[in-house]
């Protein structure tokens, strides 16, 4: 399929440093209007450079063109649809955003002394109060900054809590089902990660459960629903086999979206969770941060929790409360990153939260799941059905996977050519190739911020590719063709990235 190149197709994406001109400004700062003094008389001998810094030289409009056109070289949620299962790529809305902007809020100094962050320290406190509520567990630590930071977190704790005991475990399951992050967090703790196989409903295998539980199992993590959009029907009975072992029982929150005010991970029986605000909370999020991760834990966990603690206390003297940073904590495993955490993210997702309470966090979840099983019966009616079966066929939750290995066997196009053809219909892809158990997989979560339009003209499209691919499969293999560039070397960008623009 021949086509005419884009204009950002033809126009490479250059560095601000390229379009640097000697003697170009963007502005011009006045007199200092003081007498000067030398910089060495300011600064120690140490700090200062032994030549000026290489800055661009660029005018304001060059500016602001140059990262305005940057920004249009992405797929962004304000964009267009965004079903990346597993991560919640929900719209955020601007009401949010305004309130972290606020100056109390955007100019608080991280070192400020708690005395004069009571406000900040009331916000962090109620969040802490609204999460452990939220899944049914009572104490929470803000400290973690992402889901993954979150699962290091629980087993941190989870080691810290068997030392105590003058236990040394050496074992933590989880299912084929879960995220990557899950065994990588595993390993970085010190553990032996250990898999658990899935069932015919897409649940726990309960007998390799059983037959993989020993006294050197330390924990099993679990996402519940898990990466397929499922429910486990067993959740009650796996809870009890890892608590009689001596186990603790990790939730991977990076669904939490599916089930808020409906069910809720403390009273499934789990001891540690992790909330991705930057998911179910309305945080933006992709393209590396900020996050946040938040762990909520039971009463036997709550001694190692991170320090310092955001607490309330008791005024003296009949005086108010007030809010302070909890450094004595003999048991805790230590603070997890420089100062409490990405507090703008804090105040996004407490904004969200009281704006939509907790009927409103319920309906969220009761749409987002209504959006994902109505984007499923769509999809099984037309061409999809066929060629990209449902992997495990029963009500989904909030997301559910696809097969494309029909796709594959019959129109010898891959799950990946159906991914990049979609960009060209204005859709940014779902998760492919994940899980790992679903051959050619396709992830899709719709989100609860969705219209029905958009779920339908998704459906659509995948109707025409697969009718398309029926006609000529050499569209889809070789899309995308609106995209800023074509598609890559995937193999080559691995094995050989540049990561550094020459400055020459």
């Amino acid at each position: 399929m021949a086509m005419t190149e884009t204009p950002m197709q033809r126009e490479r994406a250059v560095t601000i440093f390229e379009k640097s001109k000697p003697g170009r400004r963007a502005a011009v700062l006045p007199e200092a209007g003081v007498p000067e003094r030398p910089l060495d008389e300011l600064l120690p001998a140490k700090l200062l450079r032994e030549a000026p810094p290489r800055l661009p030289e660029v005018s304001e409009p060059e500016i602001v063109r140059h990262y305005n056109r940057l920004s249009r070289r992405n797929f962004d949620l304000d964009t267009g649809f965004y079903p990346l299962g597993s991560c919640t790529m929900k719209h955020n809305p601007r009401l949010n955003e305004r309130v972290a902007a606020l100056p109390g809020h955007a100019r608080l100094h991280p070192a400020q002394d708690p005395k004069r962050a009571q406000g900040a320290l009331e916000l962090m406190w109620l969040l802490q109060r609204s999460l452990s509520e939220i899944c049914g567990l009572p104490h929470v630590s803000l400290q973690p900054s992402a889901g993954s930071h979150g699962e290091l977190a629980g087993l941190l704790l989870t080691r810290a809590y068997h030392a105590d005991r003058g236990e040394e475990r050496t074992k933590v399951l989880a299912p084929d089902t879960s995220h990557g992050t899950n065994p990588a967090s595993v390993t970085m703790a010190g553990y032996e990660a250990v898999k658990v196989a899935t069932n015919e409903r897409g649940g726990v295998e309960m007998d390799d459960l059983r037959g993989k539980i020993d006294d050197d199992v330390a924990c099993l993590m679990l996402t519940n629903p898990n990466t397929l959009g499922l429910f486990d029907e067993n959740i009650a009975e796996i809870a009890a086999l890892i608590h009689e072992a001596g186990g603790t029982l990790y939730y991977d929150g990076a669904n939490l979206n599916a089930v808020m005010g409906h069910s809720r991970p403390g009273d499934m029986g789990f001891d540690i969770v992790h909330v991705n605000l930057h998911k179910s909370f309305s945080q933006p999020h992709g393209g590396g941060g900020p996050g946040a991760g938040p762990i909520a834990v039971s009463d036997r966990i709550e001694p190692f929790l991170p320090r310092p603690q955001v607490v309330r206390r008791e005024g003296e003297n009949g005086g108010g409360p007030f809010y302070d940073l909890d450094l004595e904590r003999p048991k805790s495993i230590g603070p997890l990153r420089g100062f409490q955490g990405n507090f703008g993210v804090f105040v996004r997702s407490y904004a969200y939260i009281l704006s939509l309470g907790a009927d409103g966090l319920a309906e969220a979840s009761e749409t987002a799941v209504l959006n994902a099983n109505y984007l499923k019966a769509r999809l099984a009616a037309g061409r999809a059905g066929a060629r990209l079966p449902i992997a495990f066929d029963r009500h989904c939750m909030h997301e559910f996977v696809l097969s494309g290995k029909p796709m594959k066997k019959e129109l010898g196009l891959a799950t990946l050519d159906l991914a990049k053809r979609l960009l060209d219909f204005g859709f940014h892809p779902p998760t492919v190739y994940f899980p790992l158990l679903v051959e050619e997989a396709l992830m899709v979560e719709p989100t609860e911020t969705e219209t029905k339009e958009s779920l339908d003209a998704f459906a659509d499209a995948v109707e025409e590719i697969l009718a398309e691919a029926e006609r000529d499969p050499e569209i889809a293999r070789n899309a995308p063709y609106t995209t800023p560039v074509r598609r890559l070397d995937e193999v080559k960008a691995t094995r050989r990235p540049v990561v550094r623009q020459p400055l020459g």
